[in-house]
């Protein structure tokens, strides 16, 4: 395969239209996949290689490999994307083969254990906005913090991500029933049960002065301007909570996803109910919970199990 950088260019674009008309993906990986496209562009203009080659991407993949300061992870991603854009071109018949198809790379990615909040931590944040609300002054304020409230609260019970959550719409939440419908990674849908009374209050309190930020969008979670809230928004919210509650400082929102996921298999929730409320693709995504919990409950075991102090040998 021999491939001009200009059309290259040309093949991006209609790649990324690919992605967004008939795979649907969100604006966040789509931009993820452009990024990785790009660099690639910048990386031949930099070695002054005029045409892409089966070698060629050879070559920059040893690169990010061997000298890259780039986290395993990363790399990985950088190649599926590129392994996914030369599939689709394959398919269209614009060039005859990818020219990934005999690098076979196989990544090892060391595994991180998920950063989790204690629960005498999470009642903390849980408990801040109404604290914070105790000493408010004016309406607007107060207004703020009861959609404050809604949302600390149903991103712990719920654990979906943030960017999940800016997404909800009002037509998706269903409290009589008590469910709410999630768009993840693809634009995967998933149904989720609200099993906590308070979390219904908090939503149903919110949506009865929402209609105060004069809305501009059906969005569920509105920033003061009645636009749809922005992750960015979400970020702020919990680091103002986060900073209230004196909890871990360097505790981000997806850390309530990892402790909801963790304490879920702690009370003995079954490894594949775990993965379909929390939109995991693969199990093996969700079993790294699992190692998170044996590690407390070894903790637990080791320090309070009553064996331990029980001596039969003489």
């Amino acid at each position: 395969m021999k491939l001009n950088i200009e059309h290259y260019h040309t093949y991006i674009t209609k790649y990324i239209n690919h992605l967004h008309i008939e795979k649907n993906l969100s604006n966040k990986s789509i931009k993820a996949y452009v990024s990785d496209l790009n660099r690639l562009s910048i990386w031949l203009h930099e070695h002054k290689f005029e045409y892409i080659t089966e070698e060629i991407i050879h070559l920059y993949f040893a690169e990010l490999s061997q000298h890259s300061t780039l986290k395993d992870s990363t790399i990985k991603r950088k190649y599926i994307t590129f392994k996914s854009f030369f599939a689709y071109m394959a398919q269209k018949k614009w060039i005859k083969a990818s020219p990934l198809i005999h690098l076979g790379k196989k990544f090892k990615t060391a595994k991180r254990i998920p950063k989790t909040l204690p629960p005498n931590e999470i009642k903390r944040l849980l408990a801040a906005p109404q604290q914070d609300r105790s000493v408010k002054k004016s309406p607007f304020s107060t207004r703020l913090n009861i959609r404050n409230d809604a949302i600390i609260d149903l991103l712990f019970s719920t654990g979906i991500r943030i960017g999940e959550l800016v997404q909800i719409s009002l037509k998706d939440i269903d409290l009589r029933n008590r469910s709410i419908i999630i768009f993840g990674k693809g634009r995967k849908e998933r149904l989720l049960y609200l099993s906590s009374k308070e979390l219904i209050d908090k939503i149903q309190t919110w949506l009865k002065i929402r209609q105060e930020f004069s809305p501009r969008s059906e969005a569920l979670f509105l920033n003061k301007y009645g636009d749809r809230l922005s992750i960015y928004g979400i970020e702020d919210i919990f680091a103002k909570y986060k900073q209230m509650a004196k909890i871990n400082s360097s505790a981000t929102p997806h850390y309530l996803r990892h402790s909801f996921a963790t304490q879920l298999l702690e009370n003995g929730a079954d490894l594949r109910a775990v993965q379909e409320i929390l939109g995991h693709s693969s199990v093996s995504t969700t079993e790294i919970y699992t190692e998170v919990s044996i590690k407390r409950k070894r903790a637990v075991l080791a320090k309070y199990n009553p064996r331990n102090k029980i001596e039969t040998s003489k």
